[in-house]
């Protein structure tokens, strides 16, 4: 199973990597993440989304979620300002976009609020010109099981900061927050 892991993480990486050299955040598609569940508590569609915060585990920090509690994250290969997100093809399965149909109510959360549209035309919600994401497999309010899966996914702060700092404890069982090494940034 460790071999099995490895070599998923090392074609993942390469994929990734390959995405990002001979496409400029274009098309990062990938077929490496069809063995991965879709997204199940979390939806990436809502007709408006609701961004609050709650205290984390993840260094004892306030985070951003949804209204129903759900945490939501930053992909590092994103940047600020840009108008498409680099999470594309297999990406999106694990990590659904936070989409809105209309402007997001905030309760406490500082960071300035945005969109930029998806490839199938929905409205994905942005903080700080950064696109939200939630993770598959985050399956009840308050999990953090993304924060810092291949060292690109991170939780996002009340002031649209990136929360980087190590996962501590999860209101997840011990055994999944420790199996994210397999997962290759998606």
């Amino acid at each position: 199973m460790n071999k099995r892991a490895a070599l998923f993480f090392a074609t993942a990486s390469a994929v990734s990597a390959l995405a990002l050299a001979g496409c400029g955040g274009g098309s990062g598609s990938s077929t490496a993440a069809s063995s991965s569940p879709a997204a199940t508590a979390s939806s990436s569609s809502s007709s408006s989304a609701a961004l609050t915060l709650q205290t984390s585990t993840v260094g004892g920090q306030t985070i951003v979620v949804d209204g129903k509690g759900m945490t939501v994250y930053y992909y590092t290969l994103d940047k600020p300002g840009e108008t498409k997100s680099a999470c594309t093809g297999g990406c999106v399965s694990l990590w659904p976009a936070v989409t809105s149909d209309t402007a997001p109510s905030l309760q406490g959360v500082t960071g300035k609020i945005g969109t930029l549209t998806t490839t199938d035309g929905k409205q994905q919600v942005t903080i700080n010109g950064m696109p939200i994401y939630y993770y598959a497999k985050d399956t009840a309010p308050g999990q953090v099981n993304g924060q810092g899966v291949a060292g690109v996914w991170y939780v996002v702060g009340a002031d649209g900061s990136m929360i980087q700092s190590p996962l501590m404890a999860t209101t997840s069982s011990p055994s999944s927050s420790s199996n994210n090494s397999g997962t290759s940034g998606y």
